[in-house]
């Protein structure tokens, strides 16, 4: 059998491994090819002598369900530390793994996200279901150990880790460390993880000197940059999108990424790390009556409490433990009873910010207890609104200011801030977040829907500019909603011009304050779902980008009951339908 016909289910290795296997050979000429066969050959004589073949016991198989990528990045480095170490390691994304070969695994490491309200993330859903279903195996031959990623504002903190572990747990797995349920700022812990991992798996495993490493990634440049190690980008333009008499801020940002080689995909995310504003550190360092020169030590780092604040320290977004931190501090009764309610501190986190906490509720702390309190910053990320086949070496972002009045005083998100304020020609760092679960279909002809409100249809914008450059005319349909069509409807002009040119076939606009009634993008669903239902029987993909707390939980029901009523389904049967296009990759979100 030729390689390039070799599949996974005419060799006992997985798809992922297949792949990465075409890969390598691609890559090597003749002499080298003949080397590595023989030297494979060789090694598999051996069987138990002093290198040992990579079989499944042992092989540490890393496993990864990750929504925006952090998952993913603490599990390559935790294969690049395992690999270190001499062992043979599997590092595959949940979404690529097979899950009937559980039962053929030893040792299982998992990192896994919790998305939304406690549900996996797109490419742990699959590996989620199979193990709380009927057709789970007794895995009474595994160990393993997972780290669960999650952000403790939500009431679902790192759910899909403990459905994870109580699952393997129940089919007769043995964890080799207990659970670690990290929050956002979970560098430290997903460390010292990785460390008591690695060390717990030695009795378990033989460490061999040519170790096998299957690992994903992306283009050597995009890797090359990470959220960890940003590039320094320039920014070209930060204009205004909406009417002067719009009630929102949206800004169209572009973004240069010079010479730096990197690459991203329609459907691609774009990390942006920010700087909180002098103003919102002023304010702070007044209330509290602290001096912003005084030194603190952050990790081995000492630095200006003002520079802590400015560049280091989340001061837009509160969380749990600095609620019920600063009712300790401030021992006000008010802050000390709402901390003892979790559904009143997720009430309270998501409308205020640091500075009205401060203000609320005052308190004495010196520079090292605030800095102590404050998470560190998180970069954000924003669906990328470009593709690179038109906009060649820059990226465009769709960014709406958030904005917001407490009390008198104006508040507003970190990062959008960031972006709205800045000035051309400023020095941004980003890195591109690759999201293999928003993509248009892998044949082009392929007819899509894209329901896209507000700041939702910036990727729409990237899909439309990557059609147009592989010369796609027709079976494009944009659902797209606002407030008023004079002031918010974003890229007017150029869904115009898709539309005149036969690019675009059809858009519906669901402008919800232009009537006495209020119109979304569900309703538009339900008024076109003849036309829709037909859409998707003919095989089009369906995609939603944008809030998931309301229209992602609307746009669905509303798909629901035209499956319902054009389709001739059930409410069971119209979910299972849903369902199946889901597993097909023909019904994407990209919502936050």
């Amino acid at each position: 059998m030729l390689l390039k016909e070799l599949s996974s289910l005419a060799s006992p290795l997985s798809s992922g491994q297949v792949d990465k296997l075409k890969q390598l050979t691609a890559e090597l000429s003749a002499v080298q090819l003949a080397w590595v066969s023989g030297y494979l050959a060789a090694t598999s004589e051996q069987g138990t002598s002093a290198v040992p073949q990579a079989s499944a016991e042992q092989t540490i198989t890393i496993l990864y369900g990750s929504q925006t990528g952090n998952g993913r990045g603490v599990a390559t480095e935790l294969a690049e530390k395992a690999q270190a170490q001499g062992y043979a390691v599997n590092l595959v994304s949940m979404g690529d793994y097979k899950a009937r070969q559980l039962k053929q695994e030893t040792l299982l490491l998992l990192v896994v996200s919790t998305h939304g309200e406690g549900d996996a993330p797109d490419d742990a859903i699959e590996l989620h279901k199979f193990l709380s279903s009927k057709r789970a195996p007794k895995l009474d031959n595994l160990n393993y150990s997972i780290l669960a990623l999650g952000d403790s504002s939500y009431e679902f903190f790192c759910q899909t880790g403990k459905d994870f572990d109580a699952r393997l747990a129940a089919l007769g797995a043995t964890a080799i460390s207990p659970l670690i349920e990290c929050d956002v700022d979970y560098e430290e812990s997903a460390a010292t993880w990785q460390e008591s991992v690695l060390e717990a798996v030695k009795p378990l495993i033989s460490s061999a000197g040519a170790s096998v490493v299957s690992i994903g990634g992306t283009s050597s440049a995009t890797a090359s940059f990470t959220k960890q190690k940003p590039y320094t980008a320039e920014l070209l333009a930060s204009q205004k999108l909406t009417g002067r008499d719009s009630d929102r801020d949206v800004r169209h940002v572009e973004i240069e990424l010079g010479e730096s080689g990197i690459s991203y995909q329609a459907g691609d995310a774009l990390g942006v790390w920010f700087t909180n504003s002098e103003q919102l550190v002023n304010e702070l360092l007044e209330s509290l009556s602290l001096n912003g020169d005084e030194q603190v030590t952050l990790g081995s780092d000492s630095l200006s409490l003002r520079e802590a604040l400015l560049n280091k320290k989340e001061l837009t977004q509160l969380y749990p433990g600095l609620v019920t931190g600063w009712a300790e501090l401030s021992q006000s009764q008010a802050l000390l009873d709402l901390s003892s309610d979790k559904a009143l501190v997720r009430e309270y986190i998501n409308n205020n910010q640091v500075a009205d906490l401060v203000r609320q509720h005052p308190a004495t702390v010196n520079a090292e207890q605030l800095v102590g309190l404050l998470r560190g910053i998180t970069p954000r990320l924003y669906s990328i609104a470009s593709s690179q086949a038109e906009v060649e070496s820059e990226v465009h972002l769709t960014v709406a200011l958030v904005e917001d009045e407490r009390d008198g005083v104006a508040r507003f998100g970190g990062a959008s801030q960031f972006l709205a304020s800045a000035e051309e020609g400023q020095q941004l760092q980003v890195y591109v977040e690759p999201n293999n679960h928003f993509r248009l279909p892998e044949n082009p002809e392929t007819p899509v829907i894209m329901v896209g409100p507000g700041t939702g249809v910036a990727p729409f914008r990237a899909f439309m500019q990557q059609r147009s450059a592989d010369g796609i005319a027709g079976n494009a349909w944009l659902i797209f909603g606002n407030p008023h069509f004079e002031q918010d409807f974003l890229y007017q002009t150029e869904w115009q011009q898709y539309l005149q040119s036969g690019e675009l076939s059809r858009i519906d606009l669901a402008f919800s304050r232009d009537q006495e009634h209020k119109v979304y993008v569900q309703h538009k669903i339900a008024e076109q779902g003849e036309a829709l239902w037909q859409w998707l029987e003919n095989g089009a993909h369906f995609y939603i980008c944008g809030d998931a707390e309301r229209m992602a939980k609307d746009v669905h029901q509303a798909l629901l009951d035209v499956a319902v009523k054009f389709g001739g389904k059930t409410i069971e049967q119209a979910e299972e339908y849903l369902e199946t296009l889901r597993a097909a990759k023909r019904y994407q979100k990209d919502v936050y």
